[in-house]
């Protein structure tokens, strides 16, 4: 199934991701990285890595449904980066499940 971006979206996830002092620029290698496997995930409507601050990065991606969110945790964006958690991370992300309640695309 591809996701059509023209769907409204219902779903997403916010991940707020902190760097380990020194691997800010690891950190951000690894997201912008991550966009091509977001790109091959059908049901990812719209992916995004985000710098915040200095050493805060974030992610925010949105779902037609509650099927493409699950299938997005468990897929291979999330595996890379808790593989390199240890490495990178001052902490485990912060991932929030957020409700879309309004959009303009």
């Amino acid at each position: 199934m591809t996701a059509d971006p023209t769907k409204a979206v219902t779903r997403s996830l916010l991940a707020r991701i902190e760097a380990r002092p020194g691997k800010e620029a690891e950190v951000e290698a690894l997201l912008r990285s991550a966009v091509g496997l977001a790109a091959e995930e059908p049901r990812t409507v719209h992916w995004f890595a985000l710098r915040i601050g200095p050493s805060t990065f974030g992610i925010f991606d949105t779902f037609a449904d509650e099927a493409g969110r699950k299938e997005h945790l468990e897929g291979r964006i999330a595996a890379a980066l808790m593989a390199k958690a240890p490495e990178l991370l001052a902490a485990a992300p912060v991932i929030e499940h957020v409700d879309i309640i309004a959009a303009k695309a």
